[in-house]
């Protein structure tokens, strides 16, 4: 898909690293912390600390991955590359909705923070604790960090970030003071009782808390606009997951044995007191109001720096997926500052809404956590995929030790917990899966097509992703006549992906005088003559013989047993005798169909001139967009799109028709297209007389049951151009 383009590289590894940082520290311990202390006591260290085996183990697969492919879109990308276009969209709907559900624990996050700072400095202002005071608070960074993102991503939160590191470090040290200086601390009283909760108490924890550690899969959502992408990325992601950790643990340790009131008879019953602002009050118990005001500081900047992360993430991945047709084209539009401004429009107002439906800190963070270890879940698969599907690497690619077993055990540890949350947290559950039921519809009722058409293009022009997706399409040539035998590989070239799909040549004897006639080319010379062509496009093709009385019923046959993706058949001059059972097999058989008919000495390779004919989106946009994709990774061409309307077509709707026919070539052909939309009431005509002009014209033709499937007009055509006629029709069970 899209290379490494090192002009449009502009994030630094100190940058990335910023990026990673200030996602994951702070805003969700500050958020979830308490949670997590009122469920699983001092046991939380040990949920985040087995929380940190997990995040390791996806960080690990995130940097291999993110080495491999160092472009936008992170974990999407990923499933891009390795699945299936549905399986892409899946985890691109997952992820574009945790990080906006991340995004509205932080906006939440710090209308929560701000609001205990205005009743510490207003303590008899009723104002201050209204809901619409706190959904006004969560807007205002809502709106600053929209404008930002339209204006200038680089560098906004540094400080931030900054400011929130120099705060925790100093809480940390003063922390550790107090426990080296408390001669009276007994670290075995402070700590019981140690887990209240038992293991399922520490299990809610890891739930409710792992997003605290997320964030590092956000650097490989920006992957590609970092400089030195395979090296930076890798590093990025592991420092910003290590200084994380070394704030974390220390913060929770030294909350746990001196951060306690001594009305209190544990961290547990004081987090159930104060669920979403413990760790403040803590620091305000150990160091007075100044260490209050520090924490509320740290807290606030925590929130916003990780709100900005995640909506910068959730504007790349919706940008990304919108370039692929998995979202409306629409959010793949750019301002003149070349940033995807309606991406980031979607993705803040989608925040908002959630904002006015999201009742609490806890259901945010539940339902983004589960989000994210289902995706998460995914990468490791994608990984192992990937892996095994490669065989080779990036000379300076991060590759993970101890393959397979350290992503399957992530794999597993991410799917059991997401299982664990969403049967613990049912709320989270249902708002998981009410999103993944609202994306499956949305995904099928308005975007399957296009981003099939997207897909099958990216594909052509890039067969090492079929490779990658574990495919090795075949193509299906039928043989008779030895004069086309050069055109016709020359097609089958074009529908092969290079050194990855196969070519079965056939050649089908009726009988034993097919052998002994003099007057006919034998069957072995044709393939003779086919073998050579194909060798010399470098097409190493598999031949056989068949002996069948109904040629066509073979052809169908062979292209079952042998479950071919395409079928190439070359054609005459489409009489009734050639037409009748073409239009039987066509219909039957459960392959993609293209016919070609061409002069001889027709070359595919010195055609400059495509005409494509379409009459609207249909089922064949996606076989033209593979098509079209192979023809021009060969040569330059001229492309041109045409479609006839009726003379009385009203201004509005031929606007309409130019704009579609705009979007097909947009979505289909990888060089910009001509585009030719003709008021006529005699199309043959037309498309007659545009035909004369170019070496190549392509007719789609669709399969009805019942019905002819090569219509009067496309055989008028064939027969009329001078160049080579190539008509497609797709199998409509193919797969996207």
């Amino acid at each position: 898909m899209s290379e490494l383009r090192e002009s449009h590289r502009n994030i630094s590894l100190v940058s990335a690293t910023g990026i990673g940082v200030g996602a994951i520290v702070g805003g969700g311990i500050l958020a979830l912390g308490g949670v997590a202390l009122a469920h699983a006591g001092p046991a939380t260290i040990i949920a985040y600390i087995l929380n940190a085996g997990i995040a390791f183990l996806t960080a690990l697969s995130f940097a291999e991955m993110s080495s491999s492919f160092p472009e936008n879109g992170g974990a999407y990308t990923f499933s891009k590359k390795v699945l299936s276009v549905r399986s892409a969209f899946s985890m691109g709907w997952i992820l574009w909705f945790a990080s906006i559900a991340a995004g509205v624990l932080y906006a939440l996050g710090f209308a929560v923070y701000a609001t205990s700072a205005l009743e510490t400095l207003m303590p008899n202002a009723q104002w201050v604790s209204w809901r619409s005071t706190q959904l006004s608070l969560a807007v205002i960074p809502l709106i600053f960090y929209t404008w930002m993102l339209t204006t200038k991503s680089e560098g906004s939160g540094k400080v931030e970030t900054i400011g929130k590191l120099v705060i925790f470090t100093l809480i940390i040290l003063g922390g550790i003071y107090l426990i080296g200086t408390n001669e009276e601390l007994s670290i075995a009283t402070a700590i019981q009782p140690f887990s209240p909760g038992g293991a399922s108490g520490i299990l809610i924890a890891m739930g409710f808390t792992f997003i605290t550690l997320q964030g590092f899969d956000i650097i490989s959502s920006v992957g590609g606009e970092v400089k030195n992408p395979r090296k930076n990325i890798p590093k990025a992601i592991f420092i910003s997951l290590g200084i994380a950790l070394a704030i974390y643990i220390p913060l929770l340790i030294v909350i746990c044995l001196v951060g306690v009131p001594g009305e209190y008879a544990s961290i547990t019953e004081f987090a159930k007191k104060y669920p979403e602002t413990v760790i403040a009050e803590s620091v305000r118990f150990m160091f007075g109001s100044v260490g209050y005001w520090l924490i509320i500081i740290a807290a606030i900047l925590s929130m916003l720096s990780a709100l900005f992360a995640n909506m910068l993430a959730a504007s790349r991945i919706s940008f990304s997926m919108a370039s692929d047709r998995t979202l409306p084209r629409d959010l793949s539009k750019k301002n003149k500052n070349q940033k995807p401004v309606r991406a980031i429009w979607a993705g803040s107002l989608l925040i908002f809404i959630m904002l006015l439906i999201v009742p609490d800190l806890a259901s945010a963070g539940a339902a983004a956590s589960l989000i994210f270890l289902l995706s998460f879940t995914l990468t490791h698969i994608t990984c192992i995929l990937a892996r095994k599907r490669s065989g080779t690497k990036h000379e300076d690619s991060f590759r993970m030790p101890f393959f397979p077993l350290l992503p399957i055990i992530g794999m597993i540890s991410c799917a059991a917990l997401a299982l664990f949350q969403g049967l613990s947290v049912p709320t989270a559950g249902m708002i998981a899966g009410l999103w993944l039921v609202l994306g499956f519809i949305f995904y099928f009722t308005t975007l399957a097509d296009r981003a099939g058409v997207i897909d099958a293009r990216y594909l052509a022009e890039d067969p090492n992703l079929i490779k990658l997706r574990g495919n090795s399409p075949l193509v299906l040539v039928p043989l008779a006549n030895p004069a086309n035998a050069q055109s016709m590989i020359e097609v089958a070239h074009a529908l092969t992906p290079h050194k990855i799909g196969k070519v079965l040549l056939l050649s089908i004897i009726r009988n034993i005088e097919d052998l002994e006639t003099t007057d006919r080319v034998p069957a072995q010379d044709v393939l003779m003559l086919s073998l050579k062509a194909a060798l010399q496009k470098d097409i190493k093709p598999e031949a056989m013989v068949s002996v069948a009385d109904e040629i066509w019923q073979e052809i169908k046959r062979i292209a079952h047993v042998h479950q071919c993706e395409s079928l190439l058949l070359g054609i005459g001059d489409l009489d009734i005798t050639e037409i009748e059972p073409m239009d039987r097999l066509i219909n039957e058989v459960q392959s993609d169909v293209v016919l070609v008919k061409a002069p001889f000495g027709w070359h595919l390779g010195d055609s400059q001139k495509v005409l494509v004919t379409v009459s609207g989106h249909g089922e064949n946009d996606i076989l033209r967009a593979r098509l079209l994709a192979s023809i021009c990774s060969t040569n330059t061409h001229e492309i041109t799109y045409i479609r006839v309307v009726p003379e009385k077509t009203t201004l509005k709707k031929y606007d309409k028709y130019v704009e579609e026919l705009m979007y097909s070539a947009e979505d289909e052909s990888p060089i910009k297209a001509h585009l030719k939309v003709i008021k006529s009431d005699s199309p043959l005509e037309v498309i007659k007389s545009e035909a004369q002009k170019s070496d190549v014209v392509i007719l789609g033709i669709n399969r009805v049951a019942d019905r002819k499937a090569i219509s009067p007009f496309a055989a008028e055509i064939a027969k009329v151009t001078k160049g080579a006629t190539i008509i497609i029709s797709r199998n409509d069970k193919g797969k996207l």
